[in-house]
């Protein structure tokens, strides 16, 4: 076969270059060049290789053809397997050599042609199925048309196992068509049993779902439509049914109610013992004829309107205690009730509110504002106590800017003790809000709110509490320091001017004085500390002028409640004033002015014996030792000169918190010891 195959090759091939070799010939006549013969040669070639491959590619076509026959062959035996469900006749392997192509695809087609036999077959059989599944299916949905002479016939599943659920089907459209017979008759007897319970006609009912189903002589219709709307009818009338009987069993529950409420006579609930027995039933317990009937649900709806009404003008009278109470929790807790109720309960005369609900919410408020006043409780508390300290320091201050405070009278000393008292808790004020302050912000940032006093925020409060209190702080160390700075310049003025003491006045003098005013006008003592006696007697301004100035001096500066009346001070605003009184400008003589009496204090703060001073009757006497001296101490005292302004302002302020504690009792001291001076100077 090879040879064969190759002696067309040679014989090609002696052509070939017989052919070439005549050409070389008729070239070598001619006279043709090389270049020329090249050029010619491959041409030649060219045109050789293009003829080649033109047969080479027809015959590849050809090839492809054939197998591409063969492949839609097989798949479309192979499909005809599938869709019977049996495995392919042939299957062609790649790997094994059975022949030539034109072989292959001729077997193939034999395959195919008798595969589509036996399909043609199968397919007539589902055919049959099908017809009478439609005819049954017809039958039961009630249609009217004919069976299409043309079945549809699924081509891609026509396998055994698909027929036999074909007959399956077949058989269970058979059953079907019996139960749905006895199903439209469950459905009709469901239907009257409804239809009786809420006073409805069976027949008419029956009819309008389908003409058939209101007679018994015909046969019934068991078409799906006919069951659906069997269905939707029951299904509408138990709907029904369960809304009149929950309407029913509200209307009971609701008579019970008024009934247990209003205390209402057995004989007249027994006209509805046949509603209040359905109170807690269940949709298919109730079966009595006309038991949900419109008629009877009107009547029991009568009833229990005229229970509420009845109802309504006693719940009024309930609300109005219960907002009486809401108002009064909420004054003593000082907050705000809702304004809003006010409004509701004005509506439940219109019918517009229900008392019930006004009620309800009434109650719920009062819960909130108790279990808000519970928490409330302590700090509220503190609130008040902090309000009744804020009355206090406000009496306290318009006590202290009363001139005639310190007046006997009627009493005096429950007035004095309240001040003593009031000052006491002034003083713990700072404590009191600080703590306060931070009690309110935990309260505050645990629930959210602010805290409300009246409808005010506390710490607003508190805090323009601390700026009036700051406000009054500056104001007072204001004073303070202007006060500082008058005794600075009486000291000043007293380095000046020198502190020169008068000429005694005679002891009638002091007599007249003392039966005029009945006090000694110039005289200053405070309790427990040095006595400073300063007499200013001129021979224009009377005792009673200076003393007048002296008093208006100390009450000012009580008043301002900022330095205590201290001798040291007192002494240096009288030494003050002298050297302006004594100035030549105002045309008196040096030698008119009065003499200043020098303290003697004690050595034992608690001593409050006064030593004696002796009058000294002219000015040549001035510098002269005395007679008699009671002790060093005070004869130091006596003759020294007014210690420096450093020394009296450090005394007045460590003095200061003891004085204001007891400020009063040193001042009624102050008016006792005034009293008793006259007597020790004339001895």
């Amino acid at each position: 076969m090879s040879t064969q195959r190759i002696d067309p090759l040679v014989q090609v091939e002696t052509t070939c270059r017989a052919l070439l070799n005549e050409l070389q010939i008729i070239w070598e006549e001619v006279g043709e060049t090389d270049a020329d013969r090249d050029e010619m040669l491959l041409e030649l070639e060219r045109e050789c290789v293009e003829v080649y491959r033109r047969k080479v590619d027809q015959a590849n076509h050809s090839k492809a053809h054939i197998r591409q026959t063969i492949a839609d062959s097989e798949a479309e035996l192979a499909a005809i397997c599938s869709a019977m469900g049996e495995r392919p006749v042939h299957i062609r392997q790649s790997d094994q050599n059975i022949g030539s192509l034109k072989e292959e695809l001729r077997k193939i087609l034999s395959q195919v042609e008798e595969m589509k036999k036996r399909k043609e077959e199968r397919r007539n059989h589902f055919i049959d199925v099908l017809d009478q599944i439609e005819m049954i299916r017809n039958e039961i949905n009630g249609s009217t048309e004919s069976i299409s002479s043309e079945t549809v016939v699924d081509e891609t599943d026509l396998s055994l196992m698909r027929l036999e659920e074909l007959h399956r089907q077949l058989h269970e459209l058979l059953k079907e068509k019996s139960n749905r017979l006895k199903q439209v008759q469950d459905h009709l007897n469901t239907l009257n049993s409804l239809c009786s319970v809420m006073g409805m006609d069976f027949k008419l009912t029956a009819t309008e779902v389908h003409p058939s189903l209101g007679e018994s002589e015909r046969s019934r219709s068991i078409s799906n439509n006919t069951l659906e709307q069997l269905g939707t009818e029951i299904n509408k009338l138990r709907e029904v049914k369960i809304q009149r009987m929950e309407r029913l069993q509200d209307l009971a529950t609701t008579m019970l109610e008024l009934w247990n409420l209003m205390d209402t006579p057995i004989e007249e609930q027994q006209k509805f013992q046949n509603v209040t027995c359905n109170v807690a039933a269940s949709e298919h317990e109730i079966t009595e004829p006309n038991t949900l009937s419109d008629d009877f649900i009107n009547y029991v709806e009568e009833e229990v309107s005229r229970l509420e009404d009845l109802k309504s003008s006693k719940m009024k009278e309930i609300i109005l205690k219960k907002r009486e109470e809401l108002k009064e929790i909420s004054t003593k807790t000082h907050l705000i009730p809702d304004t809003h109720l006010e409004d509701e309960i004005e509506a439940i005369d219109s019918g517009v509110v229900d008392a019930a609900t006004i009620l309800e919410q009434i109650e719920l408020q009062i819960a909130k504002v108790k279990e808000e006043a519970f928490s409330r409780k302590e700090i509220l508390e503190k609130v008040e106590k902090w309000l009744a300290a804020c009355e206090e320091e406000s009496w306290l201050e318009e006590y202290n800017r009363d001139e005639n405070r310190y007046n006997a009278g009627r009493g005096t000393h429950l007035t004095l003790k309240r001040a003593e008292k009031a000052r006491s808790l002034v003083n713990k004020l700072p404590g009191r809000v600080e703590a306060l302050t931070s009690k309110i912000m935990a309260w505050e940032e645990e629930r959210g709110t602010e805290f409300l006093y009246d409808g005010t925020s506390v710490l607003s409060m508190l805090e323009d509490y601390a700026n009036l209190r700051e406000e009054k702080e500056q104001e007072r160390r204001r004073l303070r320091d202007q006060k500082r700075l008058q005794g600075q310049l009486i000291s000043e003025q007293e380095v000046l001017y020198g502190a020169k003491q008068s000429p005694p006045k005679p002891q009638s003098a002091k007599k007249g004085s003392k039966q005029c005013t009945g006090v000694p006008s110039t005289k200053k003592v405070a309790l427990g500390g040095p006595m400073l006696q300063a007499h200013k007697l001129d021979s224009v301004n009377s005792p009673r002028i200076s003393q007048t100035r002296s008093n208006k001096k100390t009450e000012f500066m009580l008043q301002n409640n900022a330095i205590p009346a201290s001798p040291a001070f007192k002494r240096d605003q009288d030494i003050a004033d002298a050297p302006f009184r004594k100035h030549p400008s105002n045309g008196v003589n040096t030698n008119e002015i009065e003499s200043q009496l020098k303290t003697i204090p004690t050595n034992d703060p608690s001593n409050n014996t006064v030593t004696p001073l002796k009058t000294i009757s002219s000015v040549d006497e001035e510098n002269r030792k005395p007679k008699a001296m009671h002790s060093t101490a005070s004869v130091q005292m006596q003759t020294d000169i007014t210690p420096p302004p450093t020394l009296q302002t450090s005394l007045v302020e460590e003095t200061h918190e003891e004085m204001e504690q007891s400020f009063e009792e040193k001042r009624l001291a102050l008016m006792h010891s005034d009293k008793q001076i006259p007597s020790m100077i004339q001895v």
